[in-house]
């Protein structure tokens, strides 16, 4: 049987604030939220030159990174199939239904997702990730997974292989 090897970071600092909310049912729109979250990831590869799956310094900065851009932002999803969002310079208008809010453009990160669930923002942080592992250290990694906690216990995940 091969050997496996996976590195696993889950620390007090890979959080981050952050509005949202989400539709369900087809119609229904939540109020609007929001949540500290946090991230944890695990790495499977193979050992690298320096016995490694991956430098846990680099994947630590790595991760970081992404849940600072998140951090104390209204979540807005630019893939759903009801809610609108419109962005120039200056604000951000999001329309679902009857219902419009307005929020400064700079207080807002608009994600390429359909809703902006636990799993679809693992999956979000995870594609993220995945890009900056592969330049930093110019190969990907054999699985990744991503998990993301919205409520001290209430997680999403989203896994990769390669």
């Amino acid at each position: 049987m091969p050997e496996i090897y996976r590195v696993r970071l889950d620390k007090e600092y890979h959080v981050f604030s952050a509005g949202h909310f989400i539709t369900f049912a087809g119609d229904i729109c939540e109020r609007l939220h929001g949540h500290n979250y946090r991230v944890a990831v695990e790495v499977e590869g193979p050992l690298d030159e320096n016995h490694y799956v991956i430098d846990f310094i680099a994947l630590r900065d790595a991760l970081k990174e992404i849940t600072d851009e998140l951090d104390h932002r209204m979540m807005l999803p630019t893939g759903h199939r009801a809610i609108r969002v419109q962005a120039d310079d200056n604000e951000v208008e999001v329309t679902f239904d009857q219902r419009r809010w307005v929020f400064p453009r700079c207080d807002c990160v608009l994600l390429p997702v359909a809703n902006t669930t636990t799993e679809l923002l693992a999956r979000y942080i995870g594609l993220r990730l995945l890009d900056r592992l592969t330049s930093l250290t110019e190969s990907k990694p054999r699985r990744l997974r991503i998990a993301v906690d919205e409520n001290n216990g209430q997680w999403g995940e989203w896994e990769w292989s390669g």
